[in-house]
């Protein structure tokens, strides 16, 4: 049976911060993120979504965890085909003219493979050290299923080679019917971690859970069920409590899930307060109790 890491999609959210599970003495980014390394072995990286982060600060990252910390780290939004704001990319890259927001294809190739570079430097010193999970391709709703789309997705996985990728589908068109086992199969042969996500179903926005692996490396992220899960606003899109009856029954298929495969990342989305990192608290120990092989950093997965 593969490890089973456990953690959450960000360590320095704000609505986090102001929950109270930090203790008020720990009051700096890099005294948050070894507080957060002492409970959880795995932290899912959102701000690189946002931006690309220097290698200083990805760096950084790195001294204030010990070993054995694993980072997944989300892909730059430009890259997965979100319309991403000028303001974010780096200033000599920016278009001297234009729409606030752009996407991949508004850059010049040469502007799009620098941003690519920078994105892989930023990643190294986290590779270096052994510490880098995975990145993680999350593309829109709106990226249906096609020749085109599929091509996209296995040109991204190559600019990020030899690290591992997983690729997270949020269009219904992925696995409708017969066409999952078809998505499956793409991923497999390409040796992408397809990510499972259990979602609000009965949305426009909304894939089905599937549990199976992909590759080597399996992932499972949990948005919750809020009702509000279309709403503009992030607080009441993630605003959901697992569960003991759900949590217990994830807990069963997670210990399947990392039977089939040589590792298994499972990271809570649920962001709303500190939601995220209770409800991942309980599964960890929830798995503790099976017997399942649940990695830690420092301490124990899943501490108060």
């Amino acid at each position: 049976m593969g490890v089973i890491r456990v953690g959450t999609a960000s360590w320095a959210d704000r609505m986090l911060l102001s929950s109270g599970w930090y203790p008020r003495a720990v009051n700096t980014p890099a005294g948050r993120l070894g507080y957060y390394a002492e409970r959880f072995g795995l932290v899912e990286v959102d701000t690189s979504y946002y931006a690309v982060p220097a290698p200083e600060t990805t760096a950084g990252w790195v001294d204030a965890t010990p070993p054995g910390f694993t980072f997944d780290v989300k892909a730059f939004s430009l890259f997965t085909g979100h319309p991403t704001p000028v303001a974010a990319l780096p200033k000599d890259l920016r278009p001297a003219a234009g729409p606030d927001r752009i996407r991949w294809r508004d850059l010049p190739a040469g502007a799009y493979d620098e941003l690519w570079d920078r994105f892989r430097a930023a990643l190294a010193p986290i590779a270096a050290a052994g510490r880098l999970g995975a990145v993680l391709l999350q593309f829109p709703p709106w990226l249906a299923r096609g020749a085109a789309a599929e091509r996209r997705i296995v040109e991204l996985a190559r600019r990020l080679r030899p690290w591992r990728v997983a690729v997270e589908l949020r269009h219904g068109s992925w696995f409708a019917g017969d066409t999952a086992l078809r998505t499956l199969a793409l991923l497999r042969e390409h040796g992408l971690s397809y990510v499972c996500v259990d979602m609000p179903q009965g949305f426009a926005s909304s894939v089905p859970p599937i549990p199976v692996a992909t590759a080597g490396l399996a992932v499972v992220r949990f948005h919750g069920h809020s009702d509000a899960w279309e709403s503009g606003d992030k607080q009441d899109r993630f605003r959901y409590a697992y569960g003991e009856r759900e949590l217990r029954h994830w807990a069963q298929l997670l210990v399947e899930l990392a039977g089939r495969s040589a590792e298994l990342h499972v990271l809570f989305n649920n962001c709303c307060g500190d939601q995220a990192q209770r409800d991942a608290a309980r599964l960890a120990g929830i798995l503790a109790e099976r017997g399942a092989p649940v990695g830690a950093a420092a301490g124990s997965a899943g501490r108060p």
